[in-house]
């Protein structure tokens, strides 16, 4: 893995993403190194590189700083491309240092992450007058997130997240995506069961995006003999399943973008 220190020219961006004003990416390039990542050809950037790098922003913090003095108040999300809790971030702590200047003129966050290290910094999420958190788990078979996800967090961890998080009040909402392509009909009511016994109230629940080189990468990380199911009929079956559920257990299910 290569770390590359860089200097970024603005930290802030204009965001097109529902219900996020803003984007803050502390990093370029991802350690989890997810198989279905889509963000190398959003990026342009060949699949085989991802997952070998990350830049580094060490300026984002400082200037991050000055902006926010100008911008009108508006929801920041963090991060929109690229894991703000990384492993790298351990070290760096670049999403810490960027929430303690957002904290000062209290802008709303709205935080997405694979990673139990959003818990190093819970003593000041709980401080903002707005705050959301959201948690991305797309099975809860943990010997499958090993090959698709082989640097993130836990399927454990990560539901660890929803319980600690949730009970300061902070609200939290499980993106269930991308739904695995493994994930039956007949697992959702234990998959929705489990969330809903770690706090969560709000399933957010997204398909593969089967970008070029997507499907190629999963059959490479799952063994020959899963049965990889790509049809978007399979997917809406999955999610009026996730629907029906939840309105009877008085959750929110919603489709992602």
């Amino acid at each position: 893995m290569k770390i590359n220190e860089v200097k970024c020219k603005t930290a802030l961006s204009r965001s097109n993403l529902p219900g996020l004003d803003y984007s803050l990416n502390p990093y370029r390039g991802c350690q989890h190194n997810c198989a279905y990542c889509y963000v190398p050809n959003v990026l342009r950037i060949p699949r085989k590189d991802w997952g070998s790098f990350v830049n580094v922003k060490t300026n984002i913090p400082i200037l991050l700083s000055k902006e926010l003095r100008n911008k009108k108040p508006g929801v920041i999300g963090i991060s929109t491309v690229t894991d703000p809790y990384q492993p790298i971030e351990k070290k760096y702590k670049l999403t810490r240092f960027c929430l303690e200047q957002i904290l000062i003129h209290d802008f709303p966050i709205c935080i997405q992450t694979k990673s139990k290290l959003i818990l190093r910094d819970l003593d000041l999420i709980k401080r903002f007058s707005k705050a959301e958190v959201i948690v991305s788990i797309g099975t809860l078979n943990d010997t499958e997130r090993k090959l698709l996800e082989p640097n993130s967090s836990s399927i454990h961890d990560r539901l660890d997240i929803f319980k600690k998080i949730s009970d300061e009040g902070i609200r939290t909402t499980v993106f269930f995506g991308p739904v695995y392509p493994t994930v039956k009909k007949e697992d959702i009511a234990d998959i929705v069961d489990t969330f809903l016994e770690n706090g969560v109230k709000e399933i957010m629940v997204d398909k593969f995006n089967y970008k070029p080189g997507i499907m190629k990468a999963l059959q490479k990380a799952f063994p020959k003999d899963k049965l990889l199911i790509k049809d978007t009929d399979n997917f809406k079956l999955i999610f009026n399943e996730i629907k029906r559920i939840c309105n009877k257990k008085n959750m929110s299910a919603i489709t992602a973008f």
